[in-house]
């Protein structure tokens, strides 16, 4: 993180406050301008809290009890600006969600949203939304739908990316987790998008929505083909873009086997033969990588399409084990035809996972079905001092 961390250094938090106070001089900038020495060793989350509540400050002092109104006037003047543009804008977004909800009038909430929209094409405006949509989700996914006709991509996709559940780096609101049912009227509305930017948000949004309503979003993949296929001059063809978007967004209920995920991408149960897994060792010392081979033959009378995946079993730190899916490959068979595969994975110690020593074993799956089991030890050593 320490490279995304310079994304706002002190050289762009003066190139902010130099346009503000071009732009809005009845503004004291002096505590934004303050905080270009006060970065430190602060991440980018950090940094950006502290940029915003400076903002805040500076605007509340100038404002007489109107922040949110001077703020939104002094965001909207530094637009005319073409320098008004890249990570600084975060701050710049949370200060004017944290005024428009401090005032607590809806015609600010309202306008929040609006600006946001404004500023978005600019730097991504998804994480400040998140604080509107939890105050109040309704309200905000009102006009959030509004923006799916918005001639800006940006703001289009901010429509989608805003209100994923699970969107990175931002904090969650609980009513669309709750509720997560609540967006598919703006994934509907965009899951055709001209723009790829956008159509890759709506996949990523529908993966988010498989954790809860697995169903449901197998239900809405499945209207979006059929919808596809009826839009096309041959009816057995799906548009390419509408075929990307379900294969991407059901993707982690394809790992998992959901059957009617893999259906409806054609993955139906099949008669096959798995010879394997065969492992190149016994045990493993990380960091290192294991290969295992296997054959596949499709035994039954008709041609087979299928997902093949496999599971490593984890050592946990309490002695249990923990699956995780990878890919390997999809491919098609004729009766009777056989396959040879090979992989390789690697072990190697990192933040998001932690290798503990101890008996593993490792799987494969194919269209959802667990073939073999084969388990061998891993072992970890000791960092040097």
């Amino acid at each position: 993180m320490g490279v995304m961390n310079e994304l706002m250094d002190p050289p762009a938090i003066a190139t902010l406050v130099g346009i503000l106070k071009e732009t809005s001089p009845g503004v004291p900038w002096e505590r934004t301008a303050a905080t270009g020495a006060e970065l430190g060793e602060l991440n980018l989350r950090a940094r950006t809290d502290l940029v915003a509540r400076a903002l805040v400050a500076d605007i509340s002092e100038a404002s007489r009890g109107d922040g949110f109104t001077t703020a939104a006037r002094s965001f909207r003047a530094a637009l005319q600006l073409p320098e008004f543009t890249g990570w600084v804008l975060w701050p710049v977004s949370e200060a004017a969600a944290s005024l428009a909800l401090d005032s607590g009038a809806l015609e600010d909430f309202d306008d929040c949203l609006a600006l946001l929209a404004e500023l978005t094409p600019r730097l991504t405006g998804e994480f400040a939304i998140r604080r509107l949509l939890a105050r109040n989700p309704d309200r905000a996914l009102a006009a959030i739908q509004e923006w799916t006709a918005n001639p800006d991509e940006h703001v289009r996709r901010l429509a989608s990316e805003g209100t994923r559940p699970y969107l990175p780096w931002a904090v969650r609101v609980p009513a669309l987790v709750q509720r997560p049912e609540a967006t598919l009227p703006i994934l509907d509305a965009l899951y055709r998008d001209s723009s790829e930017y956008v159509r890759r948000s709506v996949a990523n949004h529908l993966n988010d929505l498989a954790r809860h309503v697995p169903d449901a979003v197998v239900a809405t993949a499945g209207r979006w083909l059929g919808a596809a296929v009826g839009n096309t001059a041959d009816s057995n063809t799906v548009d390419k873009n509408t075929a990307w978007v379900v294969r991407h967004g059901l993707r982690t209920l394809i790992k998992k086997g959901h059957p009617g995920a893999l259906a409806l991408l054609g993955f139906t149960p099949a008669s096959v033969a798995v010879n394997g897994p065969r492992l190149d060792q016994e045990t493993l010392t990380v960091p290192g990588e294991l290969t295992f081979a296997f054959e596949i033959s499709n035994s039954g009378t008709e041609e087979v399409k299928l997902a093949v995946d496999y599971l490593v079993h984890y050592q946990k730190a309490n002695g249990s084990q923990s699956a995780k899916v990878f890919k390997i490959s999809t491919l098609t068979l004729a009766p009777g035809e056989r396959r040879s595969l090979s992989k390789r994975h690697a072990f190697r110690q990192m933040t998001t996972r932690v290798h503990h020593p101890g008996l593993h074993a490792l799987e494969l799956q194919i269209n959802g079905a667990v073939h073999g089991r084969a388990e061998f030890l891993l072992e970890t050593v000791r960092a040097e001092t």
